[in-house]
């Protein structure tokens, strides 16, 4: 006799034979509908248990979307579209830096936890639980200081209205760094919540709220307010996560003596921080280069349109932040079939949602762009050309996350960096003629050369498919 599924149309089916009346289709479809939602919520399975933390991801990161949105939206009507563009290309340094001042650890967390988790090795797991955070602090602050003392070497070739504002920017380099390793150490124990909610959320409201205050109180709202504005918000958001994961770690970890393998995690995550690196350098480069043959007034509506596309990168990011450490889970294992699985199953994650969030924020874009104001319309070509790099990564999913946490992060890392090259070489070609609109080609066509570089890298190497198109069926190994 063949089970029923709960949740399926055959357990609606017995739940309603011998009452002699058919419910409405519209009450059984309900039915049914809430029936498989209380087993999606407590279904034990691996996939299930994915399921939840992308969705939960998913959500913080789409509520963490709409309030980045707003704050630039906020921002750029407080500040004005020169001012603007003047913070978007200063706090743009912060963000590239950001992804490299931890040297990996942050990724390297995704590798190591599990891999001591299971291995009951306690002593190297609350080695790292701390030496990681330590390490990423001194680290990112001797780069503070390395890049005080740049701006101050190159002061003459910065213009007067963004020399203040870097130096200012350097104060948040070294809570950054350690924002990253306590994010990477939250996302390793499945700590979505604490992972995700002070950097996409708390963040985004504290920039708005103490904006908000100085717009209110008739303070200068220009570029220096908006980066003293963001400096204090990143430290008190990594002060207050920083409270809470020691607590966190204290109820889960046992107490115990600390063992310290820094060169092996150094060994590991360098590779990983020139991934990091490449990645944000091809993400950012060409805000950073269109500085250099176009004023902030075209940097600020390059940005809004790039930002408001980018309400669609949340997916992508979600399905990421939540599969990577399950990969190196499945790679340590060495259990290919759950790991083949856990990539189709991340692939399409990633670009179904990705696909439909583009289309309707594209309908949307004049509206949306114009919320910054009348000048930010002009910039609604552009999302269409962001859009097709966008897809194009959205169809490989989470493969460079996948390739880092099964050792081929070198290969990833030269992907990225040929991506990066390619941008920056179309970017001097294309925009001293085509402006705003050069860069836009430039990075999406390096997005797509990334795509086909990682498609390809996987096929190659691990014989894996990694592409939403010809994917095998999902087999069901995460169960």
């Amino acid at each position: 006799m063949q089970r029923a599924v709960p949740g399926t149309a055959m357990e609606m089916g017995l739940a309603f034979i011998g009452t002699g009346n058919n419910p409405p289709p519209a009450r059984a479809a309900a039915a049914a509908l809430v029936a498989q939602l209380k087993f999606w919520l407590v279904d034990g399975s691996e996939s299930s248990r994915a399921n939840r933390m992308a969705g939960t991801a998913f959500v913080i990161r789409a509520v963490g979307a709409v309030l980045a949105f707003a704050s630039q939206v906020l921002f750029a009507h407080w500040m004005g579209t020169f001012q603007f563009g003047v913070y978007v290309y200063v706090w743009t340094w912060v963000m590239l830096l950001t992804g490299v001042i931890d040297v990996g650890l942050s990724a390297a967390a995704q590798r190591f936890i599990p891999e001591y988790t299971q291995r009951k090795t306690g002593d190297l797991l609350r080695g790292f639980h701390a030496a990681s955070r330590w390490l990423a602090l001194g680290v990112s602050s001797v780069i503070a200081v390395a890049c005080v003392l740049a701006i101050m070497l190159l002061q003459p070739w910065f213009d007067d209205y963004e020399r203040w504002q870097l130096y200012l920017a350097c104060l948040a380099l070294p809570v950054c760094g350690l924002l990253q390793v306590q994010a990477g150490i939250a996302r390793a124990h499945n700590w979505v919540q604490l992972a995700q909610l002070p950097t996409y959320v708390i963040r985004h409201l504290l920039l708005i709220g103490l904006m908000g205050a100085a717009y209110l109180a008739a303070f200068p709202t220009d570029a220096v307010t908006a980066v003293l504005v963001s400096v204090a918000s990143v430290w008190i958001i990594g002060i207050g996560q920083l409270v809470i994961l020691n607590r966190k770690l204290a109820s889960k970890i046992e107490l115990g003596v600390k063992a310290y393998e820094v060169k092996n995690w150094l060994t590991l995550s360098l590779p990983m921080v020139m991934v990091d690196g490449f990645y944000l350098l091809l993400t950012y480069s060409s805000v950073l280069l269109l500085q250099l043959f176009q004023t902030p007034h075209d940097i600020a509506i390059y940005y809004a349109a790039e930002k408001t596309l980018a309400l669609v990168a949340f997916v992508h990011f979600a399905v990421t932040q939540t599969t990577a450490h399950k990969f190196s889970q499945h790679h340590v294992a060495g259990e290919r079939e759950k790991l083949s699985a856990t990539l189709t199953h991340a692939i399409k994650l990633t670009f179904w949602p990705s696909l439909a969030a583009t289309i309707l924020v594209l309908i949307a874009g004049i509206p949306l762009l114009w919320l910054f104001g009348r000048d930010f319309v002009a910039g609604y070509p552009l999302m269409f050309i962001f859009a097709v790099g966008l897809l194009a990564r959205a169809a490989v999913g989470p493969l460079a996350a996948f390739l880092n946490m099964i050792g081929e992060q070198r290969a990833c890392a030269g992907v990225f960096a040929g991506a990066f090259a390619a941008n920056v070489l179309l970017c001097l070609i294309l925009i001293p003629s085509f402006g705003i609109f050069g860069a836009a080609i430039s990075i999406s066509s390096a997005l797509v050369l990334e795509s086909a570089a990682l498609f390809f890298l996987t096929k190659r190497r691990i014989g894996l498919h990694g592409l939403i198109w010809g994917a095998p069926k999902d087999s069901g190994a995460l169960q």
